[in-house]
Protein backbone atom coordinates (compact mmCIF):
# COMPACT_ATOMS: atom_id res chain seq x y z
CA UNK A 1 0.00 0.00 0.00
CA UNK A 2 1.12 3.54 -0.97
CA UNK A 3 0.52 6.38 0.88
CA UNK A 4 -0.97 9.39 -1.38
CA UNK A 5 -0.16 13.09 -0.85
CA UNK A 6 -3.00 15.51 -1.53
CA UNK A 7 -1.69 18.93 -3.36
CA UNK A 8 -3.07 22.06 -4.20
CA UNK A 9 -2.86 22.95 -7.89
CA UNK A 10 -4.71 26.36 -8.74
CA UNK A 11 -8.13 26.55 -7.48
CA UNK A 12 -8.25 22.08 -7.64
CA UNK A 13 -6.83 19.35 -5.95
CA UNK A 14 -4.07 17.52 -6.85
CA UNK A 15 -2.93 13.50 -5.94
CA UNK A 16 1.15 12.66 -6.24
CA UNK A 17 1.69 9.23 -6.67
CA UNK A 18 5.41 8.00 -6.45
CA UNK A 19 7.43 6.37 -8.91
CA UNK A 20 6.59 3.03 -7.90
CA UNK A 21 3.04 3.62 -8.28
CA UNK A 22 2.97 5.24 -11.57
CA UNK A 23 5.52 2.01 -13.05
CA UNK A 24 3.36 -0.29 -11.65
CA UNK A 25 0.18 1.51 -13.67
CA UNK A 26 2.75 1.95 -16.71
CA UNK A 27 2.11 5.83 -16.70
CA UNK A 28 3.75 8.90 -16.81
CA UNK A 29 3.28 12.72 -16.80
CA UNK A 30 0.63 14.39 -19.35
CA UNK A 31 -0.79 10.18 -19.64
CA UNK A 32 -4.48 9.72 -18.43
CA UNK A 33 -6.03 7.80 -15.61
CA UNK A 34 -9.76 6.71 -15.29
CA UNK A 35 -11.34 6.66 -11.79
CA UNK A 36 -13.53 3.64 -11.45
CA UNK A 37 -16.33 3.69 -9.02
CA UNK A 38 -16.29 -0.36 -7.87
CA UNK A 39 -18.44 -1.69 -4.22
CA UNK A 40 -14.86 -1.37 -2.30
CA UNK A 41 -14.35 2.12 -3.22
CA UNK A 42 -12.22 3.98 -6.30
CA UNK A 43 -10.08 2.01 -9.03
CA UNK A 44 -7.38 3.74 -10.78
CA UNK A 45 -6.84 2.19 -14.23
CA UNK A 46 -5.41 3.03 -17.88
CA UNK A 47 -8.25 1.90 -20.00
CA UNK A 48 -11.80 3.58 -20.31
CA UNK A 49 -14.22 1.53 -19.49
CA UNK A 50 -16.68 2.96 -21.39
CA UNK A 51 -14.55 2.56 -25.05
CA UNK A 52 -13.83 -1.07 -23.40
CA UNK A 53 -17.56 -2.02 -23.10
CA UNK A 54 -17.99 -0.45 -27.05
CA UNK A 55 -14.92 -3.02 -27.99
CA UNK A 56 -16.34 -5.87 -26.67
CA UNK A 57 -19.84 -5.20 -28.14
CA UNK A 58 -17.74 -4.67 -31.55
CA UNK A 59 -16.03 -7.53 -31.21
CA UNK A 60 -18.95 -9.86 -30.45
CA UNK A 61 -20.28 -8.38 -33.69
CA UNK A 62 -17.29 -9.27 -35.77
CA UNK A 63 -17.29 -12.44 -34.52
CA UNK A 64 -20.86 -12.91 -35.61
CA UNK A 65 -20.71 -11.42 -38.52
CA UNK A 66 -17.52 -12.45 -39.92
CA UNK A 67 -18.69 -13.70 -43.56
CA UNK A 68 -20.10 -10.76 -44.04
CA UNK A 69 -17.31 -8.26 -43.18
CA UNK A 70 -14.87 -10.55 -45.46
CA UNK A 71 -17.04 -9.98 -48.49
CA UNK A 72 -17.62 -6.03 -47.57
CA UNK A 73 -13.64 -6.32 -47.43
CA UNK A 74 -12.87 -7.49 -51.15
Amino acid sequence: MSSLKLTAIGNSVGIILPKEVLARLGVGKGDTLFAVETENGLRLTTTDPEFEAQMAVARQVMKKRRAVLRELAK
